[in-house]
């Protein structure tokens, strides 16, 4: 998958990347987040994302953490990039259950992703969702080829902690 002349292009929680240098390589490590890799096989190009919770923010700063927004920043550069919307293929990877006795987000972010695809009519390639190890992904944009590498529970970065909005002051009472 990989060339002498491999760039590899590191996407972080929150943010997403987008390539069509078959050179590339976009990277990502995942526990109970869930990145999506799409591409345009006609087109040419690819991307990859890394979301932290399903469904919306509250918040525009917070935006960028969750599942909704994050898919369509990433579906939004591929089509000003060439991507037609009608051929784009995905595979997702992620929402492991990282610790037992907590509410399983993993599973939650998995249920939104695998959601997404099929209320917008994107089309599901593969993947690999849930089960209790992290994960490396490695995704070549322009060929599709995903290589996943499973983790030690050592080796997954702990993810940012995420505070729960703040109550509504905003109380009407009749």
């Amino acid at each position: 998958m990989t060339s002498q002349k491999a760039r590899v292009l590191v996407v972080l929680q929150g943010e997403h990347r987008i390539s069509s240098d078959p050179d590339d390589v976009i990277a990502t490590v995942l526990g109970s987040c869930v990145a999506a890799c799409m591409r345009d096989p006609v087109a040419g190009i690819g991307g990859l994302n890394h979301f932290l919770l399903p469904g919306t923010g509250r918040s525009d700063s917070d935006a960028k953490k969750y599942g909704l927004h994050s898919m369509e920043l990433l579906i939004n550069a591929l089509i000003r990039g060439g991507a037609r919307r009608d051929r784009l293929e995905v595979k997702l990877f992620g929402g492991a259950q990282m610790q037992v006795g907590l509410p399983d987000i993993g599973a939650s972010n998995a249920a939104f992703a695998e959601e997404f695809l099929r209320s917008e009519g994107l089309r599901y390639v593969g993947g690999s969702l849930g089960g209790k190890a992290g994960r490396k992904i490695r995704y070549s944009p322009v060929s599709g080829l995903a290589r996943q590498f499973l983790l030690a529970p050592s080796e997954v970065p702990a993810e940012r902690p995420v505070k729960a909005p703040a109550p509504a002051d905003d109380i009407t009472l009749f």
